[in-house]
């Protein structure tokens, strides 16, 4: 009789362990790059987000656009070598974009190199109808973004329509963007002019643009939301990376001079100056309210 429950008991486990090591399996793609696995999607995506419409003043004055720096880069390679299917997460690019629009502020979408946007398709909430709504007003420009190089050449002198530059997260603002010249140039030239710099989640990696040859940290000093070193490193355990990453950010940034208010993926967001930053997809939402709401306040 024991041995009996004993083999069911051991049938039970082995059965438990098949289904969960399934679910935890990152999904391979059909270039060779592995998305989060079904568990991570569970956990760490929606099909609607938080967005709440606000009825803002909308603004009417010169200052209207808002400078949006897409990744258009896809795969991101971990320490083991498999690369993880990434780019702009939809909820972190979107749903802030939809505050300052309801607003009154526009977008110039652009790319390093003007190729695509590539947004993380398997975080996009399909049944949120505003997020829909606002990717489709702007596919044609994520089809076909404006270069960076070119929009430096174009508009850093004679423009001054801009309020802002916002960098959206997703891991894919890790690849490339953070040792572009020309992201550094924008970051510099935002400073510079009194512009508003957002950014959050992973978005952040672009500040370290600004310590390319050999210059000092431009935000030494200010308090900033990033998305958590911790959590990346426990993602791998769920299928949500398919490996650990080769760099850290949280930790690079703190090392710079940034003090780092957040210790969870929450809603943390938080303005320093002309920075303004949200921990993770959590803070998207708050993110937005708290940009547009700062760009009104201080443009009007």
């Amino acid at each position: 009789m024991i041995k009996k429950i004993l083999i069911g008991l051991v049938s039970v486990i082995f059965v438990a362990f098949i289904i969960i090591y399934t679910l935890t399996q990152p999904k391979l793609e059909n270039d060779g790059s592995y998305s989060p696995s079904s568990l991570a999607l569970s956990l760490g995506t929606v099909a609607k987000t938080d967005f709440d419409e606000i009825k803002f003043t909308k603004y009417q004055g010169n200052k209207s656009k808002i400078l949006v720096i897409f990744t258009e880069q896809k795969n991101l390679e971990m320490k083991n070598g498999k690369l993880f299917s990434t780019g702009n997460h939809p909820v972190e690019s979107l749903v802030p974009m939809l505050h300052l629009k309801n607003a009154g502020f526009d977008f110039e979408i652009v790319t390093p190199t003007g190729k695509p946007v590539v947004f993380e398709m398997w975080a996009f909430p399909n049944e949120d109808e505003d997020v829909k709504a606002i990717y489709n007003e702007y596919k044609s420009n994520f089809k076909k973004p404006i270069k960076l190089i070119d929009f430096i050449t174009q508009s850093f002198v004679n423009d001054s329509s801009f309020a802002a530059v916002f960098v959206p997260g997703g891991h894919g603002a890790m690849i490339g963007i953070p040792e572009d010249r020309n992201v550094a140039k924008v970051l510099h030239w935002a400073h510079e002019n009194d512009l508003f710099t957002i950014t959050l989640c992973h978005g952040p990696a672009a500040l370290l643009s600004t310590t390319l040859d050999n210059q000092k940290f431009l935000y030494d000093g200010y308090k900033m939301a990033v998305f958590p070193d911790a959590i990346d490193e426990m993602t791998p355990m769920v299928g949500y990376l398919p490996g650990y990453m080769v760099n850290s950010l949280s930790e690079r940034l703190r090392s710079l001079g940034a003090n780092i208010v957040n210790t969870e993926s929450d809603n943390t967001v938080i303005v320093d100056r002309k920075l303004i930053t949200g921990a993770s997809p959590l803070a998207s939402n708050e993110l937005g309210k708290l940009a547009t709401e700062t760009l009104l306040t201080e443009l009007n």
